[in-house]
């Protein structure tokens, strides 16, 4: 069983909002199912992910704390285009030397200039960098799987918008309101209301967000609230790993055999929703 953490009624109005808004980014977005039951799994990929300045990083501090670990996707990004690593050669490539530093290390202020007002060259270094990222996901997750760990979340700011939700047994989506997500921003980096706005506005809406998560974090409140949150959340995913993950860790043909159940039947949901919502 999933969590119940019950949505605050500010979420639940932004769900039915942003309901029938599923057609950005040509994507499908269901509708949040925090109660949802999983087949067992061996170690338990959750992907986490928010919105800029919702609070994700201070849940995935939090996931520490509890010795939970944590894949983080933006480390991993500045870990394949290190000297020496074949993504790096390959922008090197594509742009040129000159978005090297006299060290040989990325300059990546002057790379971000090239790719921001380029749609192309966007995509060919996102071309670049995902499929290295996600490799190396996938063997953290196997190091994960092969030290025994129980669950293993993936901090991915780009979970949904990138496809990733589909691979992982649950979604966690880290939120607060629009509004707080736009304070928050401007005392963070000292930006005017404007700029804090355009910025947010070039990202999917962290309410589109919710509606692909079986479990929603509200850091709407105080420290003390996500706190008591994020305790109940470790303690629950600790208790659904049950007995299965040791299964899987002393016998792989099953981690494989369900770990293939548990995304064949997320699959199937999904379909069973879009056919629903098409009647």
């Amino acid at each position: 069983m999933l969590i119940r953490l019950r949505l605050p009624t500010h979420i639940q109005l932004h769900i039915l909002r942003t309901r029938y808004l599923h057609h950005l980014y040509g994507a499908y977005s269901p509708t949040t199912t925090p109660t949802a039951q999983l087949p067992p799994s061996p170690t338990a990929v959750i992907g986490l992910t928010g919105g800029i300045a919702t609070g994700k990083s201070t849940v995935s501090t939090l996931l520490r704390s509890h010795h939970v670990p944590i894949v983080d996707a933006d480390v991993l990004a500045r870990k394949v285009v290190e000297p020496g690593t074949p993504a790096l050669a390959a922008i090197v490539r594509a742009f040129g030397p000159d978005v090297l530093l006299p060290d040989g290390t990325l300059d990546r202020p002057k790379l971000g200039r090239v790719v921001f007002a380029d749609e192309a060259k966007r995509r060919a270094l996102n071309a670049i960098v995902h499929p290295a990222v996600r490799r190396e996901m996938f063997w953290a997750v196997v190091r994960c799987w092969w030290r025994g760990e129980r669950v293993c979340v993936l901090d991915v700011p780009l979970l949904i918008e990138g496809g990733l939700w589909k691979w992982v047994a649950k979604v966690v989506v880290v939120y607060c309101s629009a509004e707080i997500q736009l304070q928050r921003l401007m005392k963070r980096d000292g930006s005017s209301r404007e700029d804090a706005s355009a910025r947010l506005n070039a990202q999917l809406p962290i309410a589109e967000k919710v509606q692909y998560a079986d479990i929603v974090i509200d850091n709407s409140g105080t420290q003390q609230e996500i706190q008591r949150q994020v305790d109940q959340f470790v303690q629950r995913i600790v208790k659904e790993a049950g007995w299965s993950w040791r299964l899987s860790w002393l016998f792989p043909p099953w981690g494989i055999a369900s770990a293939t159940l548990t995304l064949t039947w997320r699959a199937l949901r999904r379909s069973q929703k879009l056919k629903s919502r098409r009647r």
